[in-house]
């Protein structure tokens, strides 16, 4: 894990060569969400595969670049695009721009996601507000040597995302008037999509919503301290439940569909807990 802080260091270090923003609150982007970078007033972006030893994302619809900029009068940096454990890297590696940000001073992370819905209360295109999270069928990314520098060896899990940033989400969705759902998020690898006795074992499990990324994104920033809050927009209903063969466009047109409204609801919330 040594040898992980020092390569975060160099990213940190050629990152800086390019920008000296400190952003407070940072925004992961999931599929077919991208489009919120046009609220952002623009500082510097840069691309992940300039960074050096920076894992790159292959995923359509993951467009992979850091940017730094003003949403109003609070500092923020998206992650446009983020890397998947399916694609091949580590978890270490899929952890790594997480990690970056705290580094880069963050300290508010905002996670949102594409999901498939289990929940049958549920339908595609609600918002579903994260309040706690299984990561069972994937591995740790905190497996290995600790990363000292970050945080401690045995990191508690009792509230990965803050109950606080959870409130403002709650107020922001009511003022707002957006209907917004609450429940658990289930990570599991992919890439395939989950069979229907998958998607029938994660709601015995307690689960409301499934994808493929978020869950080890939480687990890495609660280790270094940060402050967590997800959304994931449940783009269709989970196998068995949804008569219809799933597919990745399906997942990047409800995304798009419901862009106008989930950027409103993530500004308003970045607004309030930037104040």
């Amino acid at each position: 894990m040594k040898k992980e802080y020092e390569m975060l260091k160099r990213c940190c270090e050629y990152c800086r060569t390019k920008t000296d923003f400190i952003p407070r609150i940072g925004l992961v982007l999931g599929s077919g969400l991208g489009d919120f970078a046009k609220c952002v007033q623009v500082e510097c972006e840069i691309p992940y595969k300039d960074i050096p030893g920076f894992p790159v994302s292959t995923v359509a619809g993951h467009d992979g670049r850091y940017i730094f900029g003003w949403i109003e009068d609070v500092p923020v940096v998206l992650m446009k695009g983020r890397v998947h454990y399916y694609e091949g890297y580590s978890m270490e590696e899929v952890v790594r721009p997480i990690r970056l940000l705290k580094l880069f001073g963050v300290e508010i992370l905002f996670l949102t996601n594409a999901a498939g819905g289990i929940n049958l209360e549920f339908s595609a295109g609600d918002f579903m507000l994260i309040t706690d999270q299984i990561s069972q069928f994937i591995p740790s990314p905190l497996r290995g040597t600790n990363l000292e520098e970050m945080g401690a060896r045995f990191p508690d899990m009792s509230e990965i995302y803050n109950k606080e940033l959870c409130d403002i989400i709650r107020q922001t969705a009511k003022a707002e008037q957006i209907n917004l759902k609450e429940g658990v998020y289930i990570q599991f690898p992919g890439p395939n999509f989950e069979s229907p006795a998958e998607v029938r074992m994660a709601g015995i499990l307690g689960a409301d919503a499934v994808g493929m990324s978020t869950a080890c994104e939480g687990i890495a920033a609660r280790h270094m301290g940060m402050k967590t809050c997800g959304i994931s927009c449940v783009v269709n209903m989970g196998c068995g439940i949804q008569k219809t063969p799933l597919n990745h466009e399906e997942v990047q047109a409800m995304g798009r569909k419901r862009a106008p409204e989930f950027q409103r609801l993530v500004r308003q919330s970045i607004l309030s807990m930037g104040k």
